[in-house]
């Protein structure tokens, strides 16, 4: 063979190899490599290209098999657009992460004479991990696309409620949910994926520590299967929760008058105080202290002289030994020699006057001689009545009433019946005791309700004095406002109560005191060194101006 024939059959084994490559390009992909700006291949070319499915029950139940087997572009191909189905099914296995997928067709109806689709039904099972399975079932279209059968997509295929742009997502972290909450149901602290925190803005910096200490963070065990849109928000919870189904704890606390006491005494320049009982009750209903008074929570256990609030539990002893009725006259001079001590009043002499007036004036001279007229455990014994010697546990606080004990000689006692001796009270106590006379009747204070492992022990208790002394002990309290030392309440609704002033140190400096109740809110009024109780008077009207 010549070199030219020899090139020409070389050329044609070349040519021929070529088309051999060339067709083994074709039958392995079906075609040449479209150029990214070539159409897409038509629906029937497509099907050409998938499983072969000649009729509507076998594209379902093919369908339903490959994407339970998590063979998601396999049941991609089974459908009219596996472009779109492909990443959604996948997506979804990979989102939800089951260890499990059971999935049956139910029902494909028949297929009309020269009808080219049909509905399919069915049930799909996820196992999503212990305890949580979600089931539920749905439908889809089913059409003729070239000589076989395909699942029409749409989201709704793979959840009935799911549409263009949304997919389905995992939520193991329970929302943001009320943990505490005050008498009236609103949020104090909040549990959720941060753990326990108080609400922003909260008005019981005092109390914060006591509302978190009751609650732990959120079970671990919230789970749901929830249909976001495309910027991940929220549209329905579609499996389990998101929450932990526990209620929260409910606080006897008053959002809006602890908002009332804590504006109060905000307004107060020096150190202030207010704590507020509910009588009928026992339940906590604010505790105010401004930051003039530090962080220390003197509104529940700092113990100062109580100084002519006292005279409440000297009235009731003296009432109770027989010694005086509230309508006795007695001496009220602006000076007394009692033992070695001399009692003065601030600045007047009512002469011989009734206990009620006395009472109501605040004459020292008068309770220091009814105090000097008494046994020596007569004081201790009166104020015990009142709670000031009672312990209670309440969970979450730690509370002093008050230290009463009985006096240890005559000049002790006289001291003692006006407030200045060895008494010592706190503004909670102090409250507590407005509280009983309100009541009639010992009070149990509380921070919660309910019976949950939150209620309050009673290591020492307390009887309320009888019924006839504490009727006595209201009408001398009332006239207190309407005629006595306290007139800047009068105008507070019908308030009862008693001021006091109460010296320390040297003796020329003073705290000032309102102790007193109006209809189911005692309270009391503290203000270190005031130096008077006029203050405190004002502070309590300014109080009981913003509660309704």
């Amino acid at each position: 063979m010549s070199p030219a024939g020899k090139r020409a059959v070389l050329i044609g084994g070349a040519v021929a190899i070529v088309a051999i490559v060339v067709a083994a390009v074709v039958i392995l992909t079906g075609g040449s490599p479209a150029p990214e700006a070539a159409a897409q291949p038509s629906d029937s070319a497509a099907a050409a290209a998938g499983p072969v499915a000649p009729d509507p029950t076998s594209a379902a139940q093919l369908y339903l098999k490959d994407f339970a087997g998590n063979q998601t572009d396999d049941a991609g191909l089974l459908t009219d657009d596996p472009h779109a189905a492909a990443p959604a099914l996948r997506d979804a296995w990979y989102t939800l992460k089951p260890h499990d997928v059971q999935a049956k067709v139910d029902k494909v109806d028949p297929v009309a004479a020269g009808a080219a689709k049909t509905t399919a039904s069915y049930t799909l099972t996820w196992d999503l991990g212990p305890g949580h399975v979600w089931s539920y079932s749905g439908a889809f279209d089913v059409v003729k696309a070239g000589v076989d059968w395909r699942v029409h997509w749409t989201p709704a295929v793979l959840y009935p409620k799911l549409q263009a742009g949304q997919r389905l997502v995992i939520s193991t972290a329970a929302a943001d949910q009320p943990a505490v909450v005050d008498r009236e149901g609103k949020a104090l602290v909040m549990t959720g994926p941060g753990g326990v925190n108080v609400v922003p803005g909260s008005k019981f910096p005092l109390l914060a520590s006591a509302l978190t200490a009751e609650v732990t963070s959120s079970a671990s065990d919230a789970f749901a299967v929830q249909r976001v849109d495309s910027s991940g928000k929220v549209l329905e919870t579609v499996f389990g929760k998101v929450d932990t189904g526990q209620p929260p704890v409910k606080s006897t606390l008053s959002t809006a008058v602890q908002g009332a006491a804590q504006f109060a005494v905000d307004t107060y320049k020096g150190k202030a105080v207010i704590v507020a009982i509910q009588p009928s009750t026992g339940g906590l209903l604010a505790v105010a202290q401004n930051a003039a008074a530090g962080t220390s929570p003197t509104a529940l256990n700092g113990l100062y002289a109580p100084g002519s609030t006292f005279k409440i539990a000297t009235a009731t002893a003296a009432l109770e030994a027989g010694v005086v009725t509230k309508d006795s006259q007695v001496a009220c001079p602006l000076t007394a020699r009692i033992g070695t001590r001399t009692i003065s009043n601030e600045g007047f002499d009512l002469g011989t006057t009734t206990v009620h007036r006395a009472f109501a004036k605040s004459c020292n001279t008068t309770f220091g001689q009814l105090a000097s007229q008494l046994p020596p455990d007569a004081l201790e014994k009166a104020a015990s009545q009142y709670g000031l010697n009672a312990d209670f546990d309440i969970p979450g606080l730690t509370t002093e009433m008050g230290k009463v004990v009985a006096a240890s000689g005559g000049d002790e006692q006289v001291e003692d019946g006006i407030g200045q001796g060895t008494v010592q009270v706190s503004p909670f106590g102090e409250a507590l005791m407005a509280a009983t006379v309100a009541a009639g009747k010992a009070v149990t204070p509380k921070l919660w309700q309910g019976s949950d492992g939150t209620e309050t022990t009673v290591n020492d208790g307390y009887r309320a004095p009888s019924a006839s002394v504490l009727a006595s002990l209201r009408t001398m309290m009332r006239e207190v406002v309407t005629g006595g030392t306290a007139t800047g309440l009068a105008r507070s609704g019908t308030v009862y109560g008693k001021t006091g002033t109460a010296q320390f140190g040297s003796g020329a400096e003073a705290h000032g005191w309102f102790v007193g109740y109006r209809g189911d809110v005692a309270f009391s009024v503290f203000l270190e060194d005031s130096n008077d109780s006029g203050p405190a008077v004002t502070l309590g009207a300014k109080f009981l101006s913003e509660v309704k």
